[in-house]
């Protein structure tokens, strides 16, 4: 899977996308250090260990790099950034039964302008699934010759 890499300066407006998600009943926040154990276990139960660990580092960050999606009390959704290494968005995933909802855009985003407001001025998209969403949601561009990547070493 290749690398994308991201302009934080020329990123869409965040709220249209938090709007969205609160109308269709879903928060869209940074997650809090009481909340670690939980997501971190969620991550691993609905996605896999290697994200968990990487959600871990997030709320090792201060502040805490990972941002949360919840509906009626519950998780179903996340994304990371800074995780990974650094100026790294990821991992991000959401809840099969969530997804069409602007939830994954809205997570994106949070994640992405916390980075331009650290300073960043673009961000590395690791090891990227689904590079239509990210090129029509953020205008991320795929870096040649990134298939590795980091994860090329991972056991």
């Amino acid at each position: 899977m290749t690398d994308m890499l991201v302009k934080l300066y020329t990123l869409p407006p965040l709220e249209p996308a938090l709007e969205a998600t609160r109308q269709a009943g879903v928060e869209v926040r940074r997650a809090m250090a009481a909340e670690r154990q939980k997501v971190v276990r969620w991550v691993e139960t609905t996605f896999d260990t290697y994200w968990a660990g990487e959600t871990a580092v997030a709320f090792a960050r201060q502040p805490v790099t990972c941002f949360i999606a919840i509906a009626d009390g519950q998780l179903v959704g996340f994304a990371c950034h800074d995780a990974t290494c650094p100026n790294f968005f990821g991992p991000t995933g959401v809840d099969d039964r969530y997804r069409g909802r602007g939830i994954g855009k809205a997570l994106l985003l949070a994640c992405l302008h916390d980075m331009a407001a650290q300073g960043y001025a673009y961000a590395i998209i690791g090891g990227v699934g689904p590079v239509e969403f990210y090129a029509r949601t953020v205008g991320a561009v795929e870096i040649p010759d990134s298939t590795p990547g980091i994860y090329r070493q991972v056991v």
